[in-house]
C-alpha cells in the first residue's frame, strides 16, 4: 500500500483542484512603450487541462523596434499583421469564462493590456491577475524567479521572450502551483 500524505492544512485554505478557468498571457513590446505589443500569445486552461492556445503578431503604433534583440521580432514581420484594436476583439472569446489571467511578472503584462486597450479606445477586461513570480516564490520558495528559473526548477521546456512558449510556461506554472496546494486568485 502507498504511503499516505497527510495535510496539517484546513481544507478550506488549500488551492481546489482543479483550479478554475483560467488564461495565460504574454505581451512581447517593441520599445519602451507599454502601447507597443507586438506579439500576444494566450494559453486557456479548463478542468487543469490546456484546451486552447493563440499566437499573433501585432503591429505596433511606432516602426521603432528596440527589443528585436531580445524577442527577435523585426519590423518585418509585423509590418503587415493586425494592429491592437483589430485583434483583441476576436480574442474575447479566449477570455470568456475565466477566473483570472496568469502571467510572469503579471504587473508588466497588465500595464501592456492597459496602455494598448486605452490607446485602442477598448474596454480592458477586468479579470484579476495572478503573478507566476509570486507562486513561484510562494509554493517552492524560489529566488530568484525569473521565468527561466522557475521553468528549470519545474522541468518546464521554455524558448524565453517568445511570447506562445512564455504564456504556455506560465500556465503550467499555475497547474504546478495549484497542484501543490497554491491559493489562487477565486472568481
Amino acid at each position: 500500500m502507498p504511503p499516505r500524505t497527510i495535510s496539517h492544512e484546513p481544507a478550506a485554505e488549500r488551492a481546489p483542484w482543479p483550479p478554475p478557468t483560467f488564461v495565460a498571457i504574454d505581451f512581447e513590446t517593441a520599445d519602451y512603450g507599454r502601447d507597443s505589443a507586438c506579439a500576444l500569445a494566450l494559453v486557456r486552461v479548463e478542468a487543469g487541462v490546456i484546451v486552447q492556445r493563440a499566437f499573433h503578431y501585432i503591429r505596433p503604433p511606432r516602426a521603432r523596434m528596440v527589443f528585436t534583440y531580445l524577442h527577435g521580432i523585426s519590423w518585418e514581420q509585423v509590418a503587415g499583421a493586425p494592429v491592437f484594436a483589430q485583434l483583441w476583439p476576436q480574442l474575447q472569446p479566449l477570455l470568456a469564462g475565466a477566473a483570472f489571467l496568469a502571467a510572469h511578472n503579471a504587473s508588466f503584462d497588465r500595464s501592456v493590456m492597459q496602455a494598448c486597450c486605452a490607446a485602442a479606445g477598448l474596454e480592458q477586461p477586468a479579470h484579476a491577475f495572478a503573478c507566476t513570480v509570486r507562486l513561484a516564490r510562494a509554493a517552492w520558495q524560489l529566488r530568484p524567479a525569473r521565468l527561466p528559473d522557475v521553468c528549470r526548477h519545474l522541468g518546464i521546456p521554455l524558448q524565453h521572450h517568445a511570447a506562445a512558449s512564455d504564456a504556455e510556461a506560465c500556465a503550467r506554472i499555475v497547474l504546478a502551483a495549484a497542484a501543490a496546494g497554491q491559493r489562487l486568485p477565486q472568481p
